[in-house]
């Protein structure tokens, strides 16, 4: 998948996640592509674990499966993200 199309599932589904996930969250819109790209890889790799049983690190499509693992990837990154940020503070 080229950068652009990464760029874009990054922002959509960063944007569902944080919309999605109770509370504020601060990081602009490149936090949130930042974190959105961060997620197509946990839920791929998740995605693929959960189908192959093999952990490898692989990336979700411009689909709508593809979108709805990225969210739920995104939603898991923004979770640790609030964690680990609210923990050294």
């Amino acid at each position: 998948m080229n950068i652009v199309a990464w760029i874009v599932l990054g922002l959509l589904a960063g944007a569902i996640a944080k919309a999605i996930y109770p509370g504020h969250q601060g990081g602009g819109i490149l936090g949130t592509i930042l974190l959105g790209i961060i997620g197509a890889f946990v839920g791929g790799t998740l995605g693929s674990f959960l189908t192959t049983g093999s952990l490898q690190l692989t990336a979700t499509s411009l689909s709508i499966p593809g979108v709805a693992v990225a969210v739920l990837g995104a939603i898991i990154a923004v979770f640790l993200w609030n964690w680990f940020s609210r923990r050294t503070a």
